[in-house]
């Protein structure tokens, strides 16, 4: 498993992907809250980022290789997706969407691992509407957190960077904070 959040029902949805990373041999999963589990796709690479539109009709989804996020229809009562669909393509040389979370206007913020940064997007028209440039190469994600959810909490990693890369990098792994002048939402809790 790799990237997963709770739908606003309290459903937990969580990715699986191979081990190399190579094939699209990964799935979404569903854990509902009477503690079944259900299939929801297969031919992923590296599931990440997954967050709901703010009266749940939509479900965003990455899948990391691909360099694309996914919107599905969602039905919140049930649990149901269908309609896939790109609604942003990653197009910046090297950097490939990581984590994500949605702010309290609908917009996306994505973590660019290989970017150096994170990236607000309006999911409606795919375009760029922000950038946060970091001191770290691998942003793997994001979540917006603090007493009035306006402060964007993200996490980097330092996987198989190399000595010299890392006296360039020496907050390589390390945790960030910004105020980002938007407020984010409420994670939802697991219903079971």
């Amino acid at each position: 498993f790799n990237d997963g959040k709770c739908d606003p029902a309290g459903r937990l949805w969580a990715g699986t992907l191979p081990l190399t990373e190579d094939h699209p041999g990964g799935a979404m999963y569903c854990l509902h809250p009477d503690g079944t589990v259900e299939h929801k796709g297969g031919d992923y690479r590296i599931p990440n980022g997954i967050v709901w539109n703010a009266d749940a009709t939509v479900m965003y989804h990455i899948d990391s290789p691909t360099r694309r996020i996914d919107a599905w229809d969602f039905d919140n009562a049930t649990g149901f997706i269908g309609n896939r669909r790109t609604a942003i393509e990653i197009t910046e040389d090297g950097a490939f969407p990581d984590g994500m979370a949605i702010d309290a206007e609908g917009k996306l913020w994505v973590a660019q691992w290989g970017g150096w940064s994170v990236v607000r997007f309006d999911p409606k028209t795919g375009g760029e509407l922000a950038r946060l440039e970091l001191p770290v190469s691998q942003v793997s994600a994001c979540a917006f957190g603090g007493p009035n959810l306006d402060e964007l909490y993200i996490t980097s990693a330092r996987k198989n960077l190399s000595e010299e890369t890392l006296e360039k990098e020496p907050l390589a792994g390390g945790m960030f904070k910004a105020k980002v002048g938007v407020r984010g939402t409420e994670s939802a809790l697991f219903a079971g």
